[in-house]
């Protein structure tokens, strides 16, 4: 299966093939400014599931830590994706991929919550223990 995203103006275009790593919401205040709301919906790739189609002359990036290099359309501001290199896995914004069916299975980061949520996913305190967090849970 493939899905078709793009920015918020449409001059950036970009597919994702297959079926994403994971789905979920990350609440980190990074996440949470980047995304300018009170929660991130994330949905992870591979790289090689993620292709540029068009515009990529258009986007920019923005690095404040190793962890992740942002990337977003120079002509509108909108956001696409981040790329995590040490993750070796893309983040693709669940809202720049309409056809996906978002089903998220976690909450990372959810120490830092601003909105708790009540949905019955893991709540963890950072990251999954195989992504390099520890694994905890904080709720529910």
């Amino acid at each position: 299966m493939t899905h078709v995203g793009k920015c918020f103006r449409g001059a950036v275009k970009l597919e994702v093939s297959g079926a994403p790593e994971g789905m979920g919401y990350c609440h980190c205040s990074s996440c949470r400014s980047w995304s300018g709301g009170p929660v991130n919906a994330f949905s992870l790739w591979k790289p090689d599931a993620v292709k540029v189609t068009a515009g990529a002359e258009h986007i920019a990036t923005f690095q404040k830590t190793p962890l992740s290099a942002r990337q977003y359309c120079k002509k509108c501001g909108g956001h696409l994706l981040t790329n995590h290199p040490t993750l070796g896995l893309v983040d693709v914004f669940a809202a720049t991929i309409p056809t996906l069916s978002f089903r998220p299975g976690v909450h990372v980061n959810y120490a830092e919550t601003v909105l708790p949520m009540k949905d019955g996913l893991p709540k963890l305190r950072d990251f999954p223990a195989e992504l390099g967090g520890s694994g905890a849970v904080v709720a529910e």
